[in-house]
């Protein structure tokens, strides 16, 4: 497993008061499955600002296990709360079964510090923003290998999201790539929510990746900021390039709303600026006045076409495209909605169509807490 780094440019993380909430309304995980003892470490696998993964050998089975250590507090910083990674366990064991989400272990303590380790399964790949970061020099993805990547994709986070998991932080950076591209796991579940809870939602996850309906100050979001984050992958598959990169955002910068706007224009540039006709509700979010105050006029109309020609992506492919990156969440494709397109009919590979018999085996909520799939939701977005 590769390190799932937290490092992340304006990234706005949960309040404590929303942490200390049970993304599952039972109690927290007490799946320990041993100490450090009975382990010997073999590497690390990275670190960053929510401290350290490592993997960890067992002595007697030999099994490897990546384990997520908090960090640990300085005389600057307030110090780790374990309740954080016991929500991430419960998120994980909420996702359990999911082929396309990293497998939890249970969690492991060391008895002489007093610490507890996060266990997942350890598997042998890199992020995919290392796989790209190494393409970028090289001829694109072809468009059969990047609809199969996002088949997964989709498929991991629709499983996801019928457990009520909103994972907030998807990006390539959270996406874990086998060497043959056949394995493709969704990690990082330390930002994630659950709808069981009822908003308000805080804004949390990394710029570039952040819906607007988040940006824009919307507390009551739900699980498509997700799939716009997926949107947001499935361009950067397409061009090895981030496609809302803020090149004006300085990381330091504390007024909060400047970084917004920001954001906002490095969107609404290529999307085009929403009004009510195509985004009802859009004048009486928090920010839209300040917003539209600040950003440039003009912009009105998508270039999104103009960005990703028929060269590059089909009809097809780009109705998906379109659909999940839509500024009004009303119109934007779910997971389940994006996967019942016709771009997705192609021939898929072995593995990705032994994956669906293991999705299609796997249990779902009953239909009232299932979250809603817009109807012909592509096509809506057409007439937009």
């Amino acid at each position: 497993m590769a390190a799932c780094n937290r490092k992340r440019p304006a990234a706005v993380h949960a309040t404590t008061a929303q942490h200390q909430q049970s993304p599952t309304r039972c109690k927290r995980s007490r799946a320990f499955i041993g100490s450090t003892d009975d382990y010997v470490e073999v590497n690390s696998l990275g670190q960053g600002g929510f401290g350290v993964v490592l993997r960890l050998r067992h002595k007697v089975t030999k099994k490897d296990l990546a384990v997520k250590f908090l960090s640990s507090p300085d005389e600057t910083e307030e110090g780790p709360d374990v309740e954080d990674l016991y929500r991430e366990a419960r998120f994980l064991e909420a996702c359990k079964g999911n082929p396309y989400v990293v497998g939890f272990e249970g969690l492991v303590h060391n008895l002489d510090t007093g610490d507890v380790g996060l266990a997942m399964e350890y598997v042998e790949a890199s992020s995919l923003e290392s796989l790209l970061r190494g393409r970028r020099a090289g001829p694109p993805l072809p468009e059969s290998t990047v609809r199969d990547f996002m088949w997964k994709l989709l498929t991991g986070a629709e499983m996801m999201h019928n457990r009520h998991v909103v994972h907030r932080d998807i990006k390539p950076g959270n996406i874990l790539v086998g060497e043959t591209r056949e394995l493709v796991k969704i990690c990082d579940l330390g930002l994630a929510i659950s709808l069981s809870d009822k908003p308000p939602y805080n804004q949390a996850g990394t710029a570039p990746y952040m819906a607007p309906e988040m940006i824009m100050g919307k507390r009551d979001y739900d699980a498509l900021v997700d799939t716009w984050s997926i949107g947001c992958v499935f361009a950067e598959l397409l061009t090895g390039k981030t496609l809302f990169a803020c090149d004006g955002q300085d990381d330091d910068d504390d007024d909060k709303i400047k970084v917004d706007i920001y954001q906002l224009w490095s969107i609404f540039r290529v999307l085009g600026v929403p009004d009510e006709r195509t985004w009802p509700g859009f004048t009486s979010l928090p920010h839209t006045t300040e917003a539209l105050r600040l950003l440039p006029a003009g912009h009105n109309h998508s270039r999104l076409r103009d960005l990703f020609p028929e060269e590059k992506l089909s009809e097809e492919g780009f109705q998906v495209l379109q659909g999940l990156l839509t500024c009004n969440p009303d119109k934007r494709l779910t997971a389940a909605a994006a996967l019942k397109h016709p771009w997705f009919a192609a021939p898929r590979s072995t593995a990705a169509a032994a994956g669906a018999k293991v999705d299609a085996l796997s249990p779902a909520m009953p239909e009232k807490d299932v979250l809603k799939i817009p109807l012909d939701v592509w096509n809506a977005a057409q007439r937009v």
